[in-house]
């Protein structure tokens, strides 16, 4: 069984943990204080208002979730196979999600995956499980390891916010890659998941804004994409206006 951080005790705990192992967390929660237990439902309902959320604002996301929620009571793989994707657009869902939650509820109801299991396996092999999920991504699945499960060794080496905050608080001259925040947390297992909350924390007391992901934020690949293609149109409407 891996350790859990499903109550403030367990977080309480992980977090002396944390400290015992790096003492460089000390300053980070004399800075951010003591950060917040974010527990989320877990199972189908809880993976699927991950990936409802994405690429929304907070009110859209929380909109879209209510009426797929009274459209489907309850919120399981089995409502979610039997609606017709014509219906689930209509509640607002895009047809990328929509066959991402399909492709979920049939992987669950063919038994290719059992969610609330996941906590007993490593982070590694957790992730693993999730991100061979159509649509299912790297940041998706360790935000549903973290924030739904309470996996304490969870680590979502790609989050932005996360990786700055490494950066501030090892005092590295560039933020770390995705790749290099694997071996960063090495010394951290297995609280790596402690770390995360309390890196963003230090995050939002050192810049004075939001880190922590709120399940209704863009995931980095996708913010980046889309401030990407942002510039590209700015740069060709510079270049239609001559500038």
């Amino acid at each position: 069984m891996h350790a859990r951080i499903r109550t403030e005790a367990d977080l309480d705990a992980a977090l002396a943990a944390l400290v015992r192992a790096d003492a460089r967390f000390e300053q980070a929660l004399a800075a951010a204080g003591r950060p917040p237990l974010r527990k989320r439902p877990d199972g189908f309902a809880g993976l699927a208002a991950i990936v409802v959320a994405q690429q929304l604002s907070t009110a859209s996301a929380t909109a879209i979730l209510e009426r797929l929620k009274a459209a489907l009571d309850p919120l399981d793989h089995e409502a979610v196979l039997r609606a017709r994707p014509a219906k689930l657009g209509r509640i607002g869902l895009s047809a990328p999600k929509i066959r991402t939650l399909k492709a979920i509820a049939r992987a669950v109801d063919e038994g290719a995956i059992d969610l609330p299991s996941l906590v007993d396996m490593s982070a590694e092999d957790a992730h693993q499980a999730l991100t061979a999920l159509h649509g299912i991504g790297p940041w998706t699945a360790d935000i549903y390891l973290l924030f739904c499960l309470g996996h304490a060794d969870a680590w979502p080496a790609g989050d932005l916010a996360l990786q700055e905050a490494t950066r501030l608080l090892l005092g590295l001259k560039a933020r770390p890659t995705a790749k290099e925040m694997g071996p960063l947390a090495d010394a951290w297992r297995p609280w790596r998941g402690a770390a995360a909350c309390t890196l963003w924390s230090y995050y939002r007391a050192v810049k004075k804004r939001e880190g922590a992901p709120q399940l209704t934020t863009k995931s980095p690949t996708e913010t980046t994409a889309i401030q990407n293609k942002t510039m590209q149109k700015k740069a060709v409407s510079g270049r239609r206006h001559g500038g």
